[in-house]
């Protein structure tokens, strides 16, 4: 499990809007000899608030201190979800374009289906991310910090 500390902002029903504090980014040996220096690849996409909308399974107020603990197996899921359905809209998109063009100009409209597909691709995948269930779905879960405390306490004695 990956785990990272968040302060709950707001509660709007069974979700809470948490807010992630000291996010850092991966293993932190970005310019180190041996570091994958993905931090300057990623900065372009780096996500514009640490302000998310979740699932609030424990009933944390606002103001108090959550967990948000995320499966092992969720980023490999996410990258599935997002890069899965790029490929599968820009080939549909590709296939529908060259199957209703006109004589002659098959690659002209096979490039611009998978753009479209591309482009919808895009669109659907922010859509899906910003919804809590998908994130549920990816196996992001809220505890609340006694919570990880009482669990620590049990594996490690």
């Amino acid at each position: 499990m990956i785990q990272i500390a968040a302060v709950v902002e707001c509660v709007d029903g069974d979700d809470a809007w948490v807010r992630v504090r000291n996010r850092t980014g991966g293993c932190g040996r970005c310019d180190e000899p041996g570091g994958c220096r993905s931090s300057g690849l990623v900065y372009p996409f780096k996500a514009r608030t640490d302000l998310f909308r979740m699932r609030n399974g424990v009933g944390a107020k606002v103001g108090e201190t959550v967990n948000l603990r995320v499966d092992a197996r969720a980023p490999l899921r996410g990258a599935l979800l997002g890069y899965g359905v790029a490929v599968v809209f820009l080939l549909v998109g590709a296939a529908l374009g060259t199957l209703f063009s006109p004589a002659g100009s098959e690659d002209l409209s096979a490039l611009i289906g998978a753009m479209t597909g591309l482009v919808s691709a895009f669109g659907l995948s922010r859509w899906l991310m910003q919804r809590p269930d998908v994130w549920g779905g990816l196996g992001v879960e809220m505890t609340t910090a006694s919570e990880c405390a009482e669990e620590q306490r049990s594996r490690f004695g």
